[in-house]
């Protein structure tokens, strides 16, 4: 389940890259808060940084409740657990093609965007002010309403390619998936 739904919130955050109508961003990163209802009363959420490049490189950064890393370079992951002490290295279903997906995105107003990867819809709200991306909605393949709130925006900054390399300590369990 909580492969599904990174692998998911990737496809909506590289969908994202759409959201201020340029098909041109080269850098995201920013500080997230994601919001995960299922049912009418539970709730969870995740809070951390991303940081997503052009090149198909992205790297979510779970800080709470669990520490997790989340590399993904086009169709394969690895998701890194330190409190685990282990790696799950696996291949993705399909590759992230954030240049697919930036083209697919439709502006509905000023400062709101949908698209639907994978039949799943997203929606993408923008501020007024900058333009930089605030938010992402989604109902994901289980029916859970999905939340993504963005802070600290950074739209074509420098990410050097160093964050979203992978080294796996000695003591770690590799899992291949």
């Amino acid at each position: 389940m909580f492969y599904k739904l990174i692998i998911s919130t990737t496809l909506f955050c590289i969908s994202c890259f759409a959201a201020n109508d340029i098909k041109n961003l080269d850098s995201f990163k920013a500080s997230f808060l994601q919001v995960i209802t299922s049912g009418s009363d539970n709730v969870i959420e995740y809070k951390g940084e991303v940081f997503i490049k052009k090149s198909g490189k992205i790297l979510w950064k779970y800080k709470t409740p669990v520490v997790k890393n989340v590399y993904i370079n086009d169709n394969f992951a690895v998701v890194d657990e330190p409190e685990l002490e282990q790696a799950i290295f696996t291949q993705l279903e399909s590759e992230i093609n954030i240049i697919k997906l930036l083209n697919s995105s439709k502006k509905i107003d000023n400062n709101s965007y949908t698209t639907n990867i994978e039949d799943t819809d997203y929606m993408i709200k923008t501020s007024k002010s900058d333009d930089k991306i605030e938010f992402i909605n989604y109902k994901d393949k289980l029916e859970n309403k999905v939340e993504i709130k963005f802070s600290n925006v950074v739209q074509n900054g420098e990410i050097s390619d160093d964050i979203f390399k992978f080294t796996i300590p000695e003591h770690y369990d590799i899992i291949r998936k």
